[in-house]
């Protein structure tokens, strides 16, 4: 197999998140658009999520670690925090939102495991993780590909005029660049 792969980013380290140029190879979705706007609207509810958790610690008169138990504090502030940070840079659409937003998911995933009742839905709440989880994999995989293509459609087109820029009589003209 020759070219590019998907595992080759050496210049472009960003490549499965990036958009590209709006003319289509094909009429297929733009798996990269697909994905931004996921990353966008799953970013908006990390948002509600992290400002819902700094409302329950400004909304006692006490310290939170006073009126609850201590682990149930710490998830608090954890979420609280992280929540926000994670929502950010999924909607930037950064590789490092990407991973944190796994993190955090995972996260809530073993909290709501670890302590029935903390988070609103329970068991519900680790099935729509998870499927957002899958979601993202599955959009992050195919937007590889579709810059895949992209960039073997470019190379195509790229060497089609190469071959109609060469003179028929295999001679080139003293101007023309070396190969």
């Amino acid at each position: 197999m020759a070219g590019r792969t998907i595992y080759d980013d050496g210049e472009d380290p960003y490549r499965p998140i990036r958009i590209g140029d709006p003319a289509s190879v094909t009429d297929a979705p733009k798996w990269g658009v697909l994905l931004l706007r996921f990353m966008r609207i799953v970013a908006l509810f990390w948002v509600i999520q992290g400002l819902l958790h700094w409302r329950i610690v400004m909304a006692t008169n006490q310290s939170i670690f006073d009126v609850m138990p201590r682990n149930a504090a710490f998830a608090i502030i954890f979420f609280a925090v992280l929540d926000l940070v994670a929502g950010v840079g999924l909607w930037l659409a950064t590789p490092w939102g990407g991973v944190l937003w796994l993190l955090i998911a995972s996260a809530q995933i073993f909290v709501t495991l670890s302590i029935p009742g903390f988070f609103v839905g329970g068991y519900l709440l680790i099935g729509v993780n998870a499927f957002l989880i899958m979601i993202y994999f599955a959009l992050t995989f195919e937007a590889g590909r579709d810059d895949d293509a992209q960039r073997l459609y470019e190379k195509r087109r790229q060497r089609k005029a190469e071959n109609e820029a060469e003179p028929k009589n295999g001679r080139r003209p003293p101007w023309a660049p070396k190969k």
